[in-house]
């Protein structure tokens, strides 16, 4: 028998020079390929029909940079509320976190852009077009030829079709689908900004999803460098039972004293990053799961168990029982706090939020009115009113002072059309009412559905005057 085992310090992507051999992994057919293409697939129509969701008018996601307006499912920040994406980014740094400790790389072989778009689409593409994995090997090793020139150029218009309707629903997030739809008509004259990013996103793409492939896993994501700090003996891997398989067979060990494995290489033709996963738990494994199916299905014809290749720990590999441990705790713990934490600042933004800002100019004006000498002091309101859209907003002065300042606003009531309101108004009021130059006047924010008040909020606004 032909010894197909590597030197333990060579990836299963390299020959004896060091030079990349692209992976051509055979497709396999299991319980846990199904289930996990039903869930990627569901995250592929996710992601090309949200951008197309419209609520109220509104794209119920999109990312507007240039106006600094970034809507959630239906909720609009802006760029002075970048706490809230620290929240974000903290939660989901420690949710990452907290589901490797427990599940160990799931991200990676279940929900990754990377892995999703490159199992799911090119490489379906690639044998639809290329045949199996022995005849896209076959293909390979051939001179150039009519035969091979033609499917080679096939293969990479269709990842360029694809590739274009991947970037472009990328940009609809960011400058939405309708208008990106009348600027695809245009000529990219008239948006060479855009256009100069398309081609370069989707030549990225074009040349990770279609070529570079593994190599992103291997040599250019930190997941897979910082996974080993947070996972632990109890945390969840694809895990060969080399207790159960060991010895394997071969030449050189007696049958009644072999393993379970039959040494058939299977688990290793179907990695799509070429490792074989009987060395232990890599760096380069993205736990897609892939080997176990093989396994799985080898064991069924051999007439032996299935789960040589398994989810398992290392706990349970060496006959422990498998528990949480302590960094799950605490990852899902600091992941309460920043969620508790987010909750209670977006919770917070609800509330009436006002800016009373003085207009440019002389900070008030003296003027005589029957005899009487009054001053005006003139403002810029700008009201936060998330949640409150389709409602009326007022402004009222509060005793004591209602009787004797004059709130002047051709404005007023506004009507509530967006998450934050801007008017302008005047205050009145004689000059004898400033002792010392600037005082405190209190107004009250009123909000109205239906012409009945709903909502107030007390707040004070500075007046300044003559000494």
């Amino acid at each position: 028998m032909k010894n197909r085992e590597l030197h333990e310090s060579r990836l299963g992507t390299t020959d004896e020079k060091g030079r990349r051999i692209m992976p051509q992994p055979e497709e396999v057919k299991g319980r846990w390929s199904s289930r996990r293409h039903l869930f990627q697939w569901a995250l592929i129509l996710f992601y090309l029909v949200l951008p197309w969701i419209v609520v109220d008018g509104r794209q119920w996601v999109r990312l507007d940079i240039p106006k600094r307006e970034f809507t959630l499912f239906g909720s609009i920040f802006y760029a002075h509320d970048s706490v809230y994406l620290i929240f974000a980014l903290l939660g989901f740094m420690l949710l990452i976190a907290f589901v490797t400790s427990v599940w160990g790389r799931v991200f990676c072989g279940w929900a990754c852009p990377q892995t999703v778009f490159i199992e799911l689409v090119y490489r379906k593409i690639e044998t639809l077009v290329e045949g199996n994995a022995r005849k896209r090997k076959a293909l390979n090793r051939q001179p150039m030829n009519f035969g091979k020139l033609f499917k080679k150029s096939l293969k990479w218009v269709l990842y360029l079709i694809v590739t274009l309707h991947i970037v472009h629903s990328f940009l609809g997030y960011f400058v939405g689908t309708r208008e990106l739809v009348e600027i695809t008509l245009q000529s990219p004259s008239k948006n060479w900004t855009l256009f100069v990013i398309m081609v370069i996103l989707s030549g990225l793409t074009l040349f990770d999803f279609g070529w570079f492939r593994e190599q992103v896993c291997i040599i250019a994501c930190p997941y897979g460098r910082f996974q080993s700090v947070l996972m632990d003996e109890n945390s969840l891997v694809v895990a060969y039972d080399e207790k159960r398989g060991e010895p394997r067979r071969g030449p050189e060990v007696p049958s009644n004293g072999e393993g379970d494995c039959i040494n058939c290489f299977k688990c290793v033709k179907v990695c799509p990053t070429g490792i074989d996963i009987r060395r232990g738990t890599q760096m380069e494994c993205i736990a897609c799961t892939l080997c176990v199916d093989a396994c799985d299905d080898i064991m069924r014809k051999v007439g032996k168990d299935e789960g040589l290749i398994r989810y398992s720990s290392e706990t349970e590999l060496a006959g422990g029982k498998r528990k949480v441990g302590m960094r799950s705790f605490i990852y899902l713990t600091l992941l309460a706090l920043v969620g508790t934490g987010g909750i209670f600042a977006l919770e917070k933004r609800k509330a009436l939020d006002p800016q009373f800002l003085r207009m440019k100019g002389a900070p008030f004006t003296l003027v005589v009115d029957e005899g009487n000498e009054l001053v005006l002091n003139r403002f810029q309101a700008k009201i936060e009113t998330v949640g409150r859209k389709g409602l009326s907003l007022g402004l009222k002065i509060s005793d004591p002072y209602a009787q004797k300042v004059e709130l002047i606003s051709g404005e007023l009531p506004v009507e509530i059309a967006k998450d934050k309101v801007s008017f302008s108004f005047f205050v009145k009021l004689q000059r004898n009412l400033f002792a010392h130059g600037s005082f405190l006047l209190p107004v009250e924010i009123q909000v109205f559905k239906d012409g009945e008040l709903i909502e107030t909020k007390k707040q004070e606004v500075k007046l300044v005057g003559p000494l």
